[in-house]
């Protein structure tokens, strides 16, 4: 007696990431390492748009032989930051072909966090580079101009707003003129803005205690004697904030894990069909399986080389920060637009072709997971990282900024809200990021604007003869005699 027997249907609950399979358009059709076929491909990258960055090659070396061989710290800059454009877009490209041959969520997350590195490593590279005034020497001047903090929180808060506003802007712009409208799916953009929120009430945490409590710290003088309170000073206030900084990155770093757990075992059947449905609409998806991808080795190989490129550029560009805050480029604007449009550009491009393409929604899983990933694991991991060497990086923001993530949210929540996007909402979402960058422009370095220090008003300059304050402090210890 026989009887047909058919597997049961995959469970909501089925894990994504352990069952890795090679999906069809991720086979090459060889094996092993070609440096013809290579090239080809990389030359070929993942869209015109990306491929014409491939052009500015020639300034990695060019920034190499400036570093070592020419004292020219503008131009080493400048040609510098021209070269992160195609070492990044190999490095996201690498990362595509190796996302390709993996199931469909797990490749997106994968190739979300081979976007990622290059911040992280930006990160990382402006922690080595900072020094905390506390370890510095009175008479080191060259020191003391290393307090490169504010430029890595604006770092940090500036790639969520690239993302959210500028590269989602030209995503709806270019694919609202090219379909009109198009439509995507709400849980792609539910879920996206619901993390954000989340991450922006961890990240502005540290910052409304500071805000709140401000008023109320002391203020040591050099004469020991404290304003206001006794025993809660503007030290304690730091330290409290310090340690509220590392605690809540350590938290959203969870929340980070569980959204990762969330996209890869309990709910990727609802990912995998919007995505799927959408590659299906892409506008060139034949011509984009026809092309010739690397092999699993070469694969390897871009990654090394884009990595090795990536971070060699940007150890160039923190080493000459301080010259172009010099020459008159204010750290808000070098932190808020400058670093993050860079590090950020091939990833766009990848972006807006899918948009023009008609593929919506996984243009803006594009936008709106290397927001959550900054949010979420980059920002708090650069605190956890100084933690570990030594050094006092927190999540006190400015106000400008905290203002500026705020906004942002509810705007790009606006404009998510009705589940369909054109070309003026895109346009018009640019035309905030550029506000932001003019305001940006005109704000006054931390050493001027301190909206997060003690109110100017508030701080009490008083100057009195050596035979007063010793009548105050006896008057003082008669009192606590009493």
């Amino acid at each position: 007696m026989s009887s047909n027997h058919q597997s049961p249907p995959p469970e909501e609950t089925t894990p994504l990431l352990p069952r890795v399979e090679v999906a069809h358009e991720g086979e090459s059709g060889r094996s092993g390492f070609h440096p013809r076929h290579f090239l080809h491909v990389l030359w070929r990258s993942s869209c015109a748009a990306s491929m014409l960055t491939n052009i500015l090659w020639p300034f990695v070396p060019i920034a190499i032989v400036l570093q070592y061989a020419a004292d020219a710290p503008l131009w080493t800059f400048a040609v510098s930051y021209i070269g992160v454009i195609p070492s990044a877009n190999l490095l996201g490209f690498a990362g595509q072909e190796f996302a390709r041959k993996m199931p469909k969520v797990a490749g997106i997350l994968i190739e979300t966090t081979f976007g990622s590195v290059v911040e992280i490593i930006l990160l990382v590279t402006l922690i080595v580079k900072h020094n905390d005034k506390a370890d510095m020497g009175e008479d080191d001047q060259e020191e003391e101009e290393r307090n490169l903090i504010p430029i890595i929180q604006a770092a940090i808060l500036g790639s969520i707003l690239t993302n959210l506003l500028l590269c989602l802007g030209l995503c709806f712009f270019f694919g609202g003129i090219h379909q009109s409208s198009q439509k995507f799916h709400a849980v792609v953009s539910e879920v996206g803005t619901g993390l954000l929120l989340v991450a922006a009430f961890g990240l502005l945490i540290p910052s409304a205690f500071y805000a709140a409590l401000k008023t109320e710290a002391s203020k040591t003088t050099d004469s020991g004697l404290r304003i206001l309170h006794e025993t809660f000073t503007r030290a304690n206030l730091d330290a409290d904030v310090l340690d509220i900084s590392r605690a809540t990155s350590i938290a959203l770093i969870v929340a980070f894990l569980l959204y990762i757990w969330y996209c890869a075992s309990s709910h990727h059947s609802i990912f995998d069909e919007v995505i799927e449905a959408d590659e299906h609409r892409d506008a060139d998806r034949e011509e984009d399986l026809e092309k010739p991808k690397f092999t699993l080795t070469e694969t390897a190989l871009a990654l090394v080389i884009s990595l090795v490129c990536v971070t060699l550029l940007l150890i160039f560009l923190v080493d000459k920060i301080e010259d172009v805050v010099e020459s008159g480029v204010p750290d808000q604007f070098l932190g808020l637009i400058l670093l993050p449009l860079v590090e950020k550009a091939a990833e766009h491009l990848t972006a807006i072709d899918e948009a023009w393409d008609g593929v919506i929604n996984v243009a803006l899983y594009h936008c709106l997971g290397p927001s959550i990933q900054t949010a979420l694991f980059n920002g708090p991991l650069a605190v956890i990282i100084a933690w570990a060497m030594g050094k006092s990086l927190d999540l006190n923001f400015e106000i400008f900024m905290v203002a500026l993530l705020v906004l942002s949210i509810l705007v790009v929540g606006n404009f998510l809200r009705d589940g369909e996007s054109n070309w003026l909402e895109g346009a018009l979402l640019v035309v905030v990021y550029v506000i932001i960058g003019i305001a940006s422009w005109y704000y006054p370095n931390p050493d001027v604007a301190m909206t997060n220090g003690v109110d100017s008003a508030q701080i009490v300059h008083v100057a009195m003869s050596v035979e007063t304050l010793k009548q105050l402090q006896d008057l003082l210890g008669f009192a606590e005699q009493q």
